[in-house]
């Protein structure tokens, strides 16, 4: 699973990276401990209806649209958007690969809600004994890349209650992290975030395809501080390898 990350790059490089111009309204902080239920940056696809020309004999199941990418700052969490409340987004950071286009939860999400999640890194605990000693990875070259995610709206927006969340999806981990735990979040190449940000695209099986574990060679893995394991604690020290704390 995933249940921390980070996002250290800075602002313009992450902006650069997805395409999103210097005008992307969403303050971005660096972030070295981000925890389920806390808001974080997600890319998306923003619906901007197209004005039609009026015709007498035009009939419309919806409205055509184009769009663009859009930074916003969500909640993790994923609360579908059925559920009778918001309480349950805290059982839902991560979504299985392998079930998310049938589960009720997580498949209208899947056809037209996905997203992309910023990240240079994440946190996985090894269970040792009684101990849970956590460890911090990330690319070789320690780049920016993004997960694989879905996102849903909860409420209504006419009243202000409206509420917007994401999950995470996970795969099998490869032959790196599967030495602390046996699932990783799905990291996307760069040459598919198209594909899987276009609303309308849902065929399913080219879609599961991206859904695959990161190659663990361009990968690396290190100890880090217990300090990470805290959510109120989001500081460089999360990340500092134990035997630097003293």
């Amino acid at each position: 699973m995933c249940g921390r990350y980070t996002l250290r790059t800075p602002a313009d490089a992450v902006l650069d990276h997805f395409q999103l111009g210097a005008a992307a309204p969403l303050q971005l902080a660096l972030r070295f401990n981000i925890a389920p239920m806390q808001d974080a940056p997600v890319v998306r696809w923003q619906r901007t209806p197209v004005e039609l020309a009026e015709s007498a004999d035009a009939t419309l199941e919806s409205p055509e649209s184009t769009g663009q990418r859009e930074l916003a700052g969500l909640r993790w969490g994923l609360v579908p958007f059925w559920a009778a409340d918001p309480k349950g987004g805290a059982r839902m950071i991560n979504a299985r690969s392998e079930t998310v286009a049938s589960k009720p939860a997580f498949r209208a999400a899947f056809k037209r809600r996905r997203c992309l999640v910023p990240s240079d890194g994440y946190i996985e605990w090894e269970t040792r004994g009684k101990q849970k000693l956590p460890h911090y990875i990330q690319m070789q070259d320690e780049r920016l890349f993004a997960y694989a995610g879905l996102w849903e709206s909860w409420g209504k927006r006419e009243t202000g209650n409206r509420l917007d969340t994401f999950t995470i999806l996970t795969t099998d981990a490869n032959d790196l992290t599967s030495s602390v735990h046996d699932r990783m979040p799905v990291i996307l190449n760069e040459a598919d975030y198209d594909m899987w940000l276009d609303p309308d695209f849902n065929v399913v099986e080219p879609l599961q395809e991206l859904l695959r574990p990161y190659p663990g060679d361009e990968m690396k893995m290190r100890r880090v501080s217990t300090r990470v394991n805290n959510v109120r604690n989001d500081d460089p020290e999360c990340l500092e390898s134990p035997q630097e704390l003293f």
